[in-house]
């Protein structure tokens, strides 16, 4: 072949060379690039609320479940009563310090669990009571020592009802003399029970004296404020918070905010007012585990005091 004729119009178009598309380089484009995958402050917010959230339900969690072996633990104390006195008694403060070193930490989750808290009612009252003592020994700085004394008294105020009929263990409206009597007896049997126990003279005195009132209204000595003693102050508040709050009969029960509200209207002259007051500024206006409707008109729970 001596000759090649080339005609453009029908040969192949030559192949054009691949193209590669760099990213932007310079400090302009790094900031567009951060700003295309950094989270913008609604998204911090909502992740740091989910965070909060969940570490507040696995602190809960943890508390029902302290609060359920606690329970146990005190069921335990006063089948002891009766069998081993002094054996009760070394566990009650057991107990009490467990209370001190475990569930007092998470002060808003501890009485948001109170309203929440199922069981019978005997355990769970002293159960409550115990632990708002606490929180509100806390409060007035009381050491380790007077804790532990504020603990026992708390936890056992009501040991005398064992000895008293089942059926009069919860004074009602409708009791006749003998019976309000055969009732107010659970102090003086109480007191006998924990000189049996061993009991220190603080816890001793808590139990004597949790009925008795600022004014002198109360029983079974009917002495004043100038003659109880700390102890015996904080848990005859807290005792009567806690049966409005949690009544014999549900029908009857008042949220947290309701009994603050009735203890401060109606009874402020029969508990000290410094610590009536104090339980206020703990609990705040509305304490935790209270429903309110917010304004636009949703309903939320109280989680916390701030």
């Amino acid at each position: 072949m001596t000759q090649v004729r080339w005609s453009p119009a029908k040969s192949d178009l030559p192949l054009q060379p691949e193209v590669t598309v760099l990213p932007p380089q310079g400090p302009e484009a790094a900031s567009d690039a951060e700003a295309a995958t950094e989270p913008t402050p609604e998204e911090l917010a909502r992740e740091a609320h989910r965070r909060a959230l969940a570490a507040q339900r696995e602190a809960l969690r943890l508390c029902q479940a302290q609060y359920g072996e606690a329970s146990e633990d005190f069921r335990s104390v006063m089948d002891l009563v009766r069998a081993d006195p002094q054996q009760a008694r070394a566990q009650a403060e057991g107990l009490t310090a467990a209370l001190l070193d475990k569930m007092l930490v998470e002060g808003d989750l501890n009485m948001r669990l109170l309203n929440e808290a199922a069981g019978d009612r005997s355990t769970a009252h002293a159960l409550n009571v115990c632990i708002i003592s606490l929180l509100l020994g806390r409060a007035f700085g009381l050491g380790r020592d007077e804790m532990m004394d504020l603990g026992v008294g708390s936890l056992l105020h009501d040991v005398g009802k064992l000895e008293v009929a089942v059926r009069l263990r919860h004074r009602d409206e409708s009791f006749t003399a003998a019976e309000t009597q055969a009732y107010q007896q659970h102090v003086a049997k109480g007191v006998a029970i924990a000189q049996t126990m061993g009991l220190a003279p603080a816890p001793l005195l808590i139990i004597a004296q949790h009925h008795e009132h600022a004014d002198g209204s109360g029983f079974p000595q009917r002495i004043n404020m100038d003659r109880m003693s700390t102890g015996a102050r904080i848990v005859a508040l807290v005792n009567r918070f806690d049966g409005l709050c949690n009544p014999l009969l549900s029908s009857k029960a008042m949220t947290p905010h309701e009994a603050l509200s009735l203890m401060f209207a109606q009874g402020r002259n029969r508990f000290d007012a410094t610590m009536l007051n104090a339980i206020i500024r703990m609990m705040g206006v509305y304490p935790p585990g209270s429903t309110v409707q917010l304004t636009d008109d949703r309903y939320a729970l109280v989680v916390s005091v701030n």
